[in-house]
């Protein structure tokens, strides 16, 4: 059942924070199973990816192909009607250039001591790309995952997406080739995370891997962080849509259900200062729900995991926001950059009556691979600096040294790290 709270009862506050620790990342037996997979992949590669490939997407490779040829992938993108090749080809174009403007500058300077210290950022060798291909097809995560990639200045892309029964959907192709994806394989799952880390006879290592998936390709990154780079741990995905009584409740109720609809556990809260207003939302849902598709997932997630938040003011939203640290917070009010200015905690922010999460997961431009489950306290969305590392580095002279070694000779004796103060001692002469 929907939740309906209000931030004047007694035990608001234990319900909020019941709310904002409830766990909807299924783990029971996930990390052991993601375990056993990544360690037959490492130990047998290219057999053990065949048949766990068998045994969860219902293909064999070697009849279906591992890799999709590109000259399939061209045809996916000449296949497609005008109307929609144009639509991801604008995305495509706003992504790429909101992304080409994230590219940090070197930096190289003498300081006042006359030491040159600076840094240099390059792209890592090759970056691997999740695209999930289980409830639906999403070529928009294909452009949001590789257009970063590019525009960082990554050199493979290498790209892996479960493909039941050994068919891939004809956008997601399209996208790949837009995007200028090098490689595209036909496989999923921690299998798949495994085959990116570690390398197997078709498929090789990559330095990053990027891209959401299920509760087996986060575990199998949460694993592989360390042998290689991961943009983040992703969980169900989350909306929170702040709104005064101002708005057309049949547009919040969708946006929210926008978020419900991609999986039974994930969650769309609404909080508003107007009772009445909320009430309206609620109706609203339920009379939307009837209309769409995805009735079913997003009935589920609303009934188990929705909620709606009545409090006195607006303001007073501010801390909840906080607290639930959103992977996406729309703001739907008259003024909401008064709104944001005080917000610390969220993964992307929709400002105003007019700008529904939706736009931004495929044409406005930022990345909509974001962080979830709170993690927006510490993380940010993907960007070309997770396909970017930095280099410092400092040049001395002689002058400099005996401006700045002294001190250096001093800590390190401190520190009883006798070699280190040699080392800088020699050149002082001393």
């Amino acid at each position: 059942m929907t939740q309906r709270l209000d931030a004047t009862d007694a035990g608001f506050a234990a319900a909020f924070e019941t709310l904002v620790n409830a766990r909807r990342e299924s783990d029971a037996g996930v990390r052991e199973s993601v375990a056993a997979i990544v360690a037959d992949v490492r130990a047998r590669g290219d057999v053990a990816v065949a048949e766990l490939t068998a045994r969860f997407d219902g293909h064999e490779l070697a009849t279906t192909g591992w890799e999709v040829p590109r000259a399939e992938r061209r045809a996916a993108l000449d296949g497609l009607g005008s109307d929609l090749r144009d639509a991801l080809e604008l995305a495509a174009e706003r992504i790429r250039l909101f992304h080409a403007a994230q590219v940090p500058a070197d930096r190289d300077a003498v300081d006042a001591q006359g030491v040159r210290l600076g840094s240099r950022w390059r792209a890592v060798e090759a970056a691997g790309l999740y695209v999930p291909g289980g409830r639906a097809a999403y070529p928009s995560s294909v452009l949001m995952n590789a257009l970063p990639a590019r525009a960082a200045g990554v050199d493979r892309l290498t790209m892996v997406t479960p493909t039941p029964n050994g068919e891939v959907n004809p956008l997601v192709l399209a996208a790949a080739e837009i995007a200028g994806v090098d490689q595209v394989f036909r496989i999923g799952g921690a299998q798949a995370i495994a085959a990116l880390a570690y390398g197997t006879e078709r498929i090789a290592a990559t330095d990053v891997i990027v891209g959401p998936g299920n509760a087996w390709v986060a575990e199998a990154k949460r694993q592989l962080y360390g042998v290689v780079g991961i943009d983040m741990v992703a969980g169900p995905s989350e909306i929170v849509v702040v709104a005064d009584g101002a708005n057309d409740p049949d547009w919040i109720a969708i946006d929210l259900l926008s978020q419900a609809e991609h999986d039974p556990v994930s969650q769309s809260i609404l909080i508003t200062d107007d009772a009445a207003f909320g009430d309206a939302v609620m109706a609203a849902v339920e009379a939307r729900l009837t209309t769409l598709a995805t009735e079913r997932v997003a009935r589920a997630s609303w009934a188990d995991y929705g909620a709606i938040i009545v409090v006195p003011t607006l303001d007073a939203a501010i801390p909840l926001v906080d607290r639930l640290a959103p992977e996406h917070l729309e703001i739907a009010t008259d003024d909401p950059d008064a709104i944001f200015a005080r917000v610390r905690h969220a993964g992307s922010v929709f400002l105003g009556r007019h700008t529904p999460e939706a736009v931004g997961d495929y044409v406005a431009g930022p990345n909509h691979v974001l962080p979830t489950g709170r993690r927006a306290r510490f993380s940010s969305g993907l960007s070309v600096l997770d396909f970017m590392k930095r280099t410092s580095f400092l040049a001395l002279d002689p002058v400099s040294l005996r401006a700045i070694g002294p001190a250096a000779v001093t800590l390190a004796t401190a520190e009883g790290l006798p070699a280190h103060a040699a080392s800088v001692a020699v050149r002082l002469g001393s």
